[in-house]
């Protein structure tokens, strides 16, 4: 008799696994999008279960959970889950549910927190998610419009890392070394807005299918997240997408006002605890709603 499918092992995914990761994608639609799962099995953890028919060559669920703030020996303080995929023919047969279990006992007593489609929302608030806020995602080719930004952006250079990763810490809440590193490597373009006082935000766009997307975007105010849009916008002739935090309205007019349209939005989930950390105010965007 067959294993039944909510009693298969969980496995842990390497780099090995990127063309079986991107092959479950496109089962659901999703771009090929190895170059992400890449970042994500190297600064973080895969969760993958195999079809029991295919002889370990495929995969039907898999998973993402990224720690940050580590703190041996009670473990990471925070978690993000991402990519949560099941394949079509399995979907609603408790695979998610049996995954998603296997996530949370991994990040043990950190706080977590993922994106939510609302597929998905109902299978995460039966596991004890809260809603915390909403994002909206946008998705066009920039148009330029009106008289450019006043605040001056550049390229990132080695240079920044360290005051780039002290500025993500503060805003994000947690030391997040082990994804920001890697940002000049996995993005196309990494661009900072700085003062005399320092740096005032940053932000990067990396390949996402036939898109760019944006994100982190981290900035001290509206004026300096505009600026570091157009100035990636100016670096690409792809589409662009963003998925901004809600309550960064005048963001998302502009960029409406900018072509960008409005593709979806997500519901910000958290476990262990009420809110986000960090500072909501100078968050416009994340790396990807799969690494917070």
């Amino acid at each position: 008799m067959p294993t039944p499918l909510v009693e298969l092992p969980v496995r842990r995914l390497t780099l090995r696994d990127l063309a079986v990761c991107a092959d479950l994608g496109e089962d659901r639609d999703w771009p090929r999008t190895e170059h992400k799962w890449g970042l994500l099995l190297t600064a973080g953890t895969g969760y993958g279960i195999d079809d029991p028919v295919a002889g370990g060559t495929s995969l039907i669920a898999a998973c993402t959970l990224t720690a940050y703030g580590a703190d041996a020996p009670r473990g990471p303080a925070y978690a993000v889950v991402g990519m949560v995929l099941v394949a079509e023919r399995h979907v609603r047969q408790g695979l998610g549910l049996h995954l998603m279990r296997h996530a949370l006992a991994q990040a043990g007593r950190a706080q977590v927190s993922l994106y939510a489609t609302e597929e998905g929302r109902r299978l995460y608030t039966r596991l004890g998610f809260a809603t915390a806020g909403h994002a909206e995602t946008l998705r066009g080719h920039f148009r330029s419009a009106g008289p450019p930004p006043s605040i001056a952006t550049r390229p990132a250079s080695p240079a920044d890392l360290a005051a780039l990763i002290r500025l993500d810490t503060e805003v994000f809440g947690h030391d997040r070394t082990a994804m920001i590193a890697r940002l000049p490597a996995f993005a196309d373009q990494l661009r900072v807005a700085e003062d005399r006082t320092g740096l005032l935000g940053y932000a990067a766009a990396w390949p996402d299918g036939e898109s760019h997307t944006v994100g982190p975007l981290i900035a001290h105010d509206t004026d300096t997240a505009k600026a570091l849009v157009a100035s990636l916008a100016a670096g690409t002739d792809r589409p662009l997408r963003i998925d901004v935090d809600e309550h960064h309205t005048q963001l998302c007019d502009w960029l409406r006002s900018h072509g960008l349209t409005t593709a979806g939005r997500q519901t910000v989930m958290t476990y262990g605890a009420p809110d986000l950390p960090g500072d909501s105010h100078r968050r416009f965007a994340p790396l990807s709603t799969a690494t917070g």
